[in-house]
C-alpha cells in the first residue's frame, strides 16, 4: 500500500506510540516504588496495600475499559471528520465515567469494612484496620481517577498520546514525594500513603481537564456543568466499554485466584512467582503500550471508511510489537539475575525465578503478540463481543483451571502458573488470528 496515501504516517505512528509506551513503564515502575516505600512502614501495612488494591485495580480497570470504548467512538467520529460528534462523545464519556465512579465510591464507602470481611475473610485485626484506612482514601481517588483516564482517552483518540504523558509524570512525580513526606516525616503510615494517592489522582483529574478546554484541540470539551445526558451516545460508548470491563475484570478475578493457589506452595515459591510476575509484566507492557495506540489508529480508519487500511495497521502495528517485545524480553532476562541480587531474593528463589524468566524469554515472543496486539484493532471495530468471550474462556480453561490442576495433581509449584499463561496466551492467539484473517471484524458498526 502507498504510505504516502495513509491516515497516519510513520512519524504519525512514532508520535502516539512512543509516548504511550513510555508512560505505561512509568506507571509500573512507580507502582513499585510506591509499594517499596509502604513496606518501610511494616508488614501489617504492606498486607494491607496488596490486599486492597487488589480490589483497587478490579475497580480502575472498569473505568479504564469504559475509557477506552470512549476512545474507540471519539476516534471513529475523527475518521468521519465529525468533530462535532466525536466532541459531543468526549462530553457524553466524562459524564458517564464521572455519575458512575461517584456512584461506586458512595457503596464502596458506605459497604467498606463489611465489603473487606467479605472478600479476605478472617485476617489479623492490625491488617484490617489498616486495609480500612487504606481503602477510605483511595475509593474516595475513584472518580478523580476515572476522570482522568476518560481525559486521557479523549486526548489519545485525536492521536495526542503526549500531553496525558506529561501530566501522569507529574503526577507519579507528587505520589512519590508525598508518599516521601507523610510516611517518613509525618509518620503517617498507609493513610500518608492513600493521601498521596488521592492527591496525585486529584491533580491529574483537574489538569487533563483544565486541558481539555483549550480550543488548539480537535475535541475541545468546555462547560462541563451544561453537560446532559444522552442516551443514544453513552449507549455506544456502553456497548463498546462494558464487553471490554467484564473482560478485564474476569482477568482480575483469575489473578486472585492463581494469587489463592500460589499462596499454599511455600515461601521459596511465593516469593519467586511474586518477582517473576512484575519482570513478565515489565517485558510486555511496551506492547500493551502498542495495542491501546491501535485502538486509535483502527478507530479513525472505520470512522473513515478504510477497511483496508484497518487491516493494513493491524499487521503493522502487531509486527513492530513482536520486535519490541523480543527485545524486551531478552533485555529483562539479562537483568533478572542483578535484579534478584539487588532484592535480596534468598537463593532458592532467585534460581527458580531464573528459571520460569528463560521459559517466559522463550516462548513469550512467540506467541504474546498474537494473542493480544491484534485484539485491541478488533476490539477498535466494534468486535468486542468476540474478544470478551474468547479472553474469558481461554483465561479460566488454561490459566486459572489447567494452573490448579498441574500444581495440585502433579505438584510443579509456580512453573504450573506459566505453563497455564503460555496455553492460554496459544489459544488466543489462534483464535484471535483466526477472526481478524476471517475478516468478520470489519463488518461491526460502532458508529452510524
Amino acid at each position: 500500500m502507498n504510505e504516502k496515501n495513509h491516515l497516519f504516517s510513520n512519524h504519525a505512528l512514532k508520535m502516539l506510540l512512543i509516548p504511550l509506551i513510555v508512560e505505561q513503564f512509568l506507571t509500573s515502575l512507580m507502582g513499585t516504588a510506591d509499594s517499596m516505600m509502604v513496606s518501610n512502614v511494616g508488614s501489617a501495612a504492606i498486607s494491607a496495600v496488596s490486599l486492597v488494591d487488589s480490589i483497587n485495580i478490579l475497580v480502575i480497570q472498569a473505568f479504564a475499559a469504559l475509557s477506552a470504548g470512549g476512545t474507540i467512538v471519539c476516534s471513529q467520529y475523527i475518521g468521519q471528520k465529525n468533530i462535532e460528534k466525536a466532541t459531543e462523545s468526549a462530553r457524553q464519556l466524562l459524564l458517564a465515567v464521572a455519575s458512575i465512579s461517584v456512584l461506586v465510591t458512595a457503596i464502596c464507602l458506605s459497604f467498606r469494612t463489611p465489603l473487606l470481611r467479605l472478600v479476605f475473610g478472617k485476617v489479623d485485626a492490625e491488617v484490617m484496620e489498616a486495609s480500612e484506612i487504606y481503602f477510605f482514601f483511595t475509593a474516595l481517588s475513584f472518580p478523580f481517577i476515572a476522570l482522568y483516564n476518560a481525559g486521557a482517552s479523549v486526548y489519545r483518540a485525536q492521536g495526542d498520546s503526549a500531553t496525558p504523558l506529561r501530566i501522569s509524570v507529574v503526577a507519579n512525580g507528587l505520589n512519590i514525594i508525598g508518599n516521601a513526606v507523610l510516611i517518613f516525616v509525618f509518620h503517617m503510615g498507609v493513610a500518608g500513603a492513600a493521601i498521596a494517592t488521592l492527591g496525585s489522582r486529584v491533580f491529574s483529574s483537574v489538569v487533563v481537564l483544565s486541558f481539555l478546554r483549550s480550543p488548539k484541540n480537535k475535541i475541545a470539551v468546555k462547560d462541563y456543568w451544561s453537560i446532559r445526558p444522552d442516551g443514544k451516545q453513552i449507549g455506544m460508548i456502553m456497548k463498546i466499554g462494558i464487553p471490554s470491563g467484564v473482560e478485564n475484570s474476569m482477568f482480575q478475578f483469575g489473578k486472585l485466584a492463581i494469587q489463592s493457589t500460589v499462596s499454599t506452595m511455600g515461601t521459596v515459591a511465593i516469593a519467586a512467582q511474586a518477582m517473576t510476575n512484575i519482570l513478565e509484566n515489565l517485558n510486555g507492557i511496551a506492547g500493551i503500550g502498542i495495542g491501546i495506540g491501535l485502538m486509535t489508529v483502527v478507530g479513525e480508519c472505520m470512522g473513515a471508511k478504510r477497511k483496508d487500511e484497518a487491516v493494513y495497521y493491524v499487521k503493522k502495528l502487531t509486527l513492530i510489537a513482536e520486535v519490541v517485545v523480543t527485545v524486551c524480553c531478552l533485555g529483562i532476562f539479562l537483568l533478572t539475575k542483578p535484579i534478584t541480587i539487588l532484592g535480596g531474593m534468598e537463593p532458592e528463589s532467585a534460581s527458580l525465578c531464573l528459571y520460569m524468566m528463560g521459559w517466559i524469554t522463550v516462548i513469550k515472543p512467540l506467541v504474546w503478540t498474537g494473542a493480544f496486539i491484534p485484539a485491541y484493532g478488533l476490539r477498535a471495530a466494534g468486535d468486542v463481543k468476540f474478544s470478551m468471550i474468547i479472553s474469558c474462556l481461554t483465561m479460566w480453561f488454561c490459566r486459572v483451571s489447567l494452573c490448579i490442576f498441574l500444581s495440585r495433581h502433579f505438584g510443579m509449584g509456580p512453573m504450573a502458573v506459566w505453563i497455564g499463561m503460555f496455553s492460554d496466551w496459544t489459544l488466543r492467539g489462534i483464535f484471535f488470528g483466526a477472526r481478524f484473517h476471517s475478516r468478520k471484524w470489519l463488518e461491526k458498526k460502532v458508529i452510524q
